[in-house]
């Protein structure tokens, strides 16, 4: 364990690593044009207050207006998550107590919360307009009132809640405005979201800098007898030094071939596959990367030959990519070249999903998607082969659309 196993890549981590010969004890430097470590100079000041500044989020709110007007809506209510953090600059946090973000259609935006939260949530967001409920009070009348306010000589009209609004919240929300209709915000967030703007997608090109250099330490760091649980505690650690907070999945040999698959695989030997799915996030905004290298001397043939069929599967999604493709077009794709392979049973899961706030949101890369690919959407291509008792291959890679295409953000692997 004291001594640095050496780590043959499957291409792509296009070679970032330096390691320490395990037979001779002395310190090789792969060939430069095979392996170049990337390096950062990202560093992230962990902070509460929004990333973005001020004019981002007076946007946000007025394109949600015109969302809510265009589709006949009267009002938008978010309880905190990552919808209400997209609107607010903040999110405080979800409890049994409500805290509530109302937006009309026209007029300024208000948060309903605790009395005790009113300073906090001040503080840390954008929305100036708070309204306190002290603990023996009912919060849904609350919220009632600051619609009348919001909303004068309204007495109903069509609310949309935002979809993971609890269920118990929805029951007294309805009971306090019984001259109300609610209906799921899900069409209006999701439309906010999925076009990033260049300050985002400046958030997440941040992110997977910081992702590569901190998997590329971690699998440096590989060696005989350690464990999945070991490697990802590493990966951890590489990402928090570098100022972001993160982790992923770390799979060894068969336990590759889950493609969710937990830490509970045996110890790491040499000549056998390790594959890492990770992330870390960034002002609020999330990457996704995964990376399956051959741990050993020299990668089998079958891996070799499984490897390069997921990475032209992947190529060719990516050259397909341009404005106006259907979502399910790029997924038939990259299948097509693994079906013709003879692997088509063992790719079983969608071939990318949108990345941005959340790990995995729309628009997903999916057989029935038929949604028209947009400039600004930013999405994984992620094609898999796994083989259950032997191994699995996975290459994940981060991406935004263009107006001429796809643009790759993060470094591609390379073929054996």
């Amino acid at each position: 364990m004291e001594r640095r196993e050496f780590v043959a890549v499957a291409g792509a981590i296009a070679g970032q690593y330096q390691t320490r010969n395990a037979e001779r004890g002395t310190r090789n430097r792969m060939p430069e044009h095979l392996f170049r470590v990337p390096t950062s100079d990202f560093r992230v000041i962990p902070s509460q207050e929004p990333s973005l500044p001020p004019e981002v989020f007076a946007r946000r709110l007025e394109r949600a207006r015109s969302e809510l007007k265009g589709r006949g809506l009267d009002l938008l209510i978010a309880t905190p998550g990552t919808n209400y953090e997209y609107l607010a600059g903040y999110n405080p946090g979800r409890s049994e107590r409500l805290i509530a973000l109302l937006l009309p259609v026209a007029g300024p935006p208000a948060i309903v919360c605790p009395s005790f939260e009113v300073e906090r949530i001040r503080r840390h967001g954008v929305i100036t307009e708070l309204h306190g409920w002290e603990e023996q009070e009912d919060p849904h009348a609350l919220v009632r009132d600051t619609v009348h306010r919001l909303s004068p000589g309204s007495g109903g009209g069509t609310i949309a809640l935002e979809s993971s609004t609890a269920y118990q919240t929805f029951l007294g929300l309805r009971r306090a405005l019984p001259g109300w209709k609610f209906v799921d915000a899900a069409p209006v967030t999701e439309r906010l979201r999925v076009i990033k703007s260049p300050e985002e997608v400046a958030l997440l090109r941040r992110a997977i800098a910081i992702t590569q250099d901190a998997m590329a330490a971690t699998f440096a760091q590989l060696a005989v007898g350690t464990t999945e649980v070991a490697v990802a505690h590493a990966l951890s650690r590489e990402m928090e030094q570098r100022g972001a907070p993160g982790g992923g999945l770390v799979q060894f040999g068969p336990s590759s071939a889950l493609p969710h698959g937990g830490p509970a695989g045996p110890k790491l030997e040499r000549e056998t596959v390790v594959l890492i799915d990770c992330g870390c996030r960034v002002g609020g905004y999330t990457s996704d990367i995964t990376r399956t290298i051959w741990f050993g001397d020299r990668p089998s043939d079958e891996f070799r030959r499984v490897f390069n069929v997921v990475h032209d599967a992947q190529t060719a999604a990516m050259e397909l990519g341009r404005p106006g493709t259907p979502g399910e077009e790029m997924d038939r794709a990259a299948r097509h070249v693994i079906t013709a392979a003879h692997y088509g049973p063992f790719f079983t899961h969608r071939l990318g999903h949108g990345l941005g706030m959340d790990g995995h949101e729309p628009e997903y890369l999916v057989e029935g998607n038929k949604t028209h690919l947009e400039p600004g959407m930013v999405f994984t291509i992620e094609p898999g082969i796994y083989q259950l008792g032997k191994f699995g291959v996975r290459i994940e890679d981060d991406c935004v659309m263009t107006e001429s295409g796809v643009e790759v953000l993060s470094q591609r692997a390379s073929k054996l």
